[in-house]
């Protein structure tokens, strides 16, 4: 075992299992020529087989000391580091389209989810590994307790395929809950969009503020129950049972914004267990 200790506040669970190692990196299929960006390379497993195989990787890795210790991991590959907050990550800096993989931190891995939707225009592919109940949520049908609005927002922008499941031997330390690696392939761009995105987010939003409560109170500051029945969505339904379909067409006849209103996060989302 490498002598770097794991540090919590990072959500530092290191893979070492390699017939998971190979399985990732067959399911990424890198090629030479491919931008391939991983987020966390941490101790280097997916990194050396990965750069061997895409010829060129990016790594983007916040923690110093795995950063600067990365190189002597893996002599002779060829890495671009990056060092600093994935977050904050300029991806306009490579040339795309990117293909993104990652053994996600899960302390911070739906906000590291929304940041790939972001940049769902640049990239190819994104093979994500994440706590199994968050790759259940974001593959989750509508009608499902699983769904929500990570689960709209996702599938909105991809094509979200659950791959396997990974046990807590497969890392060190081992965390307390399953993984599962998933692909998420970008929508065609034939397929139907938003015509504004921000009312997307808006509405979808305020749809889920208030699981347990109807449409009817959770958008009325956006459509009164006449016009959410006049655009084919119950009044007395829940947001959990609305097709991703049903949100793109309220948010085309979402109101303007009010100038400054902050709706409520949805609760499911964020840091924690769930996230």
């Amino acid at each position: 075992m490498d002598a770097h200790r794991a540090r919590r506040r990072f959500g530092q669970n290191f893979l070492v299992d390699p017939g998971a190692i190979a399985a990732i990196v067959a399911a990424v299929d890198p090629r030479p020529g491919d931008t391939v960006v991983e987020i966390g390379p941490g101790l280097g497993a997916l990194t050396g087989p990965l750069a061997r195989a895409a010829g060129e990787l990016h790594v983007i890795e916040l923690d110093r000391d795995l950063a600067s210790t990365l190189p002597a991991r893996l002599p002779g590959a060829a890495l671009n580091i990056h060092q600093g907050d994935v977050l904050r990550f300029d991806f306009d800096r490579l040339p795309p389209p990117l293909r993104v993989v990652g053994n996600l931190p899960y302390n911070i891995s739906s906000p590291i989810l929304l940041r790939l939707v972001d940049i769902a225009d640049r990239l190819r592919d994104a093979h994500v590994m994440l706590q199994r109940e968050v790759a259940l949520r974001i593959a989750a049908d509508p009608g499902t307790g699983d769904y929500g609005r990570l689960s709209v927002v996702l599938q909105y922008r991809f094509e979200v395929e659950h791959l396997f499941d990974l046990g807590p031997h497969a890392f060190r330390p081992a965390p307390k809950v399953h993984s599962s690696v998933v692909r998420l392939q970008p929508r065609p761009a034939t397929r139907p969009r938003a015509r504004d995105e921000h009312a997307f987010s808006r509405v979808v939003q305020a749809a889920f503020s208030q699981r347990r409560k109807m449409l009817r109170n959770t958008l009325r500051g956006l459509f009164d129950e006449a016009r959410l029945a006049a655009l084919g969505v119950d009044p007395a339904a829940r947001a959990e049972t609305l097709e991703v379909s049903d949100f793109i067409r309220l948010a085309d006849a979402c109101p303007a914004a009010a100038p400054g209103e902050v709706l409520p996060e949805d609760p499911s989302i964020g840091a924690g267990p769930r996230a």
